[in-house]
């Protein structure tokens, strides 16, 4: 199976709902297949190396998705190859389509019963932030505090362990932002992991508000003209080299006030105080901490994780024994990425014997 048979293969099945990959998804599909790095992939100065790496993150987040089975860049083509595999066993051979409309590549509940009817693993995405609002499950608490918070024009940090699901509560909160919002802001999500110093941060901003990277002296008087709800996940990255307190105090003078061009929604796994020591050491609180309300992320309880294990279970044909279940819940200690990876191995032993 050659790179361009594989982009065929994906995009037959995104054909069905009419959602094929464009021109730089085909582009960074391609070169992946091909081990090559983003900078050799894409040699267009109108595609900022932020952008590219964005889009490259979500293209593997899709195709998993899509396939459900876990794609990344430095493991591009064998799962790709695997679930070409599975279709050409399952379905290829009846003559019948590969998928019908509004299976695996729709957003809604759909998705998910094909995906458990075909024996597909249900309990996706097993790492990473889910991004799909049909796989999102439970936090609707969370969600109306936020909401409640941000309309009464503070920001806000969502805090919490590591694999707690605050980059996906983060996720859910820009993508519901549109409607729940009392003043309409253009939603903005960051991940930075995908930055590496701060005139990367600072060209992502020109980005976001299309300013060309070449007239950065015009992104504050834009930004002051914006209102943006800005969702920054893992904010304690700020804390790396290339980083200095200079970011933090520039978001706070853009988001300080209750009708600022900035609201911020933040993602950390501790207080802000505690995150930032520069903070301690000059003897005053981080700028971001004196904006943002504290709301604390918790593991999910007994009856959460039950009512999440019988949801992604209730379209398949196999069961998890009471002994499973305990075991389980036991193991995951309520973190939802723990438990969604032991429950999608364990899916994965009952497809297995029947196999």
């Amino acid at each position: 199976m050659d790179s361009q048979e594989a982009l065929k293969f994906i995009n037959r099945l995104l054909a069905n709902d009419k959602q094929v990959l464009n021109e730089l998804e085909q582009k960074l599909f391609l070169g992946m297949w091909e081990g090559k790095e983003y900078t050799e992939i894409v040699n267009d100065a109108s595609y900022s190396a932020i952008h590219v790496r964005d889009v490259g993150a979500k293209l593997c987040k899709k195709i998993t998705q899509l396939l459900g089975i876990q794609v990344r860049k430095k493991n591009f083509k064998n799962p790709i190859e695997e679930g070409y595999q599975k279709y050409s066993e399952k379905i290829l051979p009846s003559q019948e389509p590969i998928l019908e409309p509004t299976h695996l590549a729709s957003r809604d509940e759909s998705q998910l019963n094909y995906l458990s009817q075909q024996n597909y693993n249900p309990f996706i995405p097993f790492t990473g932030r889910v991004e799909e609002k049909y796989l999102f499950f439970d936090r609707k608490r969370e969600i109306s505090r936020i909401f409640e918070v941000l309309n009464s024009g503070s920001s806000v940090v969502l805090i919490g362990e590591e694999g707690i699901g605050k980059s996906s509560l983060l996720w859910m909160i820009s993508q519901e932002a549109e409607s729940r919002l009392n003043v309409k802001r253009q939603s903005v999500f960051l991940d930075l992991n995908l930055l590496h110093n701060e005139t990367e941060f600072y060209s992502y901003l020109c980005h976001v508000i299309d300013i060309p990277e070449n007239e950065r002296y015009k992104l504050n008087r834009k930004l002051g003209t914006c209102k943006i709800l800005f969702a920054i996940d893992n904010v304690g990255k700020l804390t790396r080299e290339g980083f200095t307190r200079n970011i933090r105090d520039y978001l706070r003078g853009f988001a300080e006030g209750s009708n600022a061009p900035l609201k911020l929604i933040l993602a950390a796994t501790e207080p802000l105080n505690n995150l930032f020591k520069d903070s301690q050491e000059q003897g005053d609180t981080s700028p971001l901490a004196g904006i943002c309300q504290e709301e604390h992320i918790y593991p999910w309880d007994e009856a959460t994780m039950r009512a999440f294990i019988t949801n992604r279970l209730g379209n398949t044909s196999v069961s998890f024994t009471e002994e499973e279940i305990i075991q389980l819940i036991q193991q995951s200690g309520g973190h939802p990425r723990k438990l969604m990876q032991l429950c999608y191995q364990t899916y994965s032993r009952y497809v297995e014997s029947l196999q």
